[in-house]
């Protein structure tokens, strides 16, 4: 029930652990190789392929005295937190930044021949998340999308038991029913929950 993250940078696909799968993927590509870029370049956390100016966060947080903070987009990258060298790596014809954007539905479809990524996206979409954007920052994720982004992270590993501890907090009763068909598929598969 806790948050997924706790900053701008946290996100769906961080999260879940399908960024890392994404970024080796791009990594591969023959745009990369010819450039020399290895996966860490894809990350919007660290120097490199992001964004200086934003540090990869494709915002700008200015603050204001006696009133609340203000986002505006990095004038620098346009919101799309990385460098110009680095979005012109391609994988069948998107970079990287065009691939947070997706929702997840969409990404699930665009890397299904990919098994390691399609089943992480898969799980999100089992558990109702088919909507959400996969780089949406997580603070602006409601209580329910952050509880099932939580749950499809442990349904996307294979596991023999699952201990949960009131999964079904923050969600609605159509949630609670998509998670007790989720539960009922992997018990039948022999998962103890």
């Amino acid at each position: 029930q806790s948050p997924i993250g706790r900053t701008p940078r946290s996100n769906p696909a961080t999260f879940t652990g399908v960024f890392n799968d994404i970024r080796t993927l791009f990594e591969a590509t023959p745009d990369a190789k010819v450039r020399g870029f290895k996966a860490g370049r894809f990350s919007f956390n660290v120097p490199g392929g992001r964004c200086e100016e934003c540090k990869g966060a494709g915002i700008k947080v200015i603050e204001m005295n006696f009133l609340p903070s203000v986002n505006v987009v990095c004038n620098e990258c346009r919101g799309r937190r990385y460098k110009n060298d680095t979005l012109a790596v391609k994988y069948k014809g998107k970079n990287i930044n065009d691939v947070l954007e997706m929702p997840v539905s969409e990404a699930y479809e665009f890397f299904s021949n990919i098994p390691s990524i399609a089943q992480k996206l898969k799980a999100m979409v089992d558990v109702g998340l088919g909507y959400v954007r996969l780089g949406q920052s997580a603070v602006t994720l409601s209580g329910g999308e952050s509880q099932k982004v939580a749950i499809a992270r442990i349904f996307a590993r294979p596991y023999d038991l699952i201990i949960m501890d009131e999964p079904t907090s923050a969600l609605t009763q159509s949630e609670i029913t998509l998670l007790y068909d989720i539960i009922r598929k992997l018990t039948s598969k022999g998962v103890t929950i």
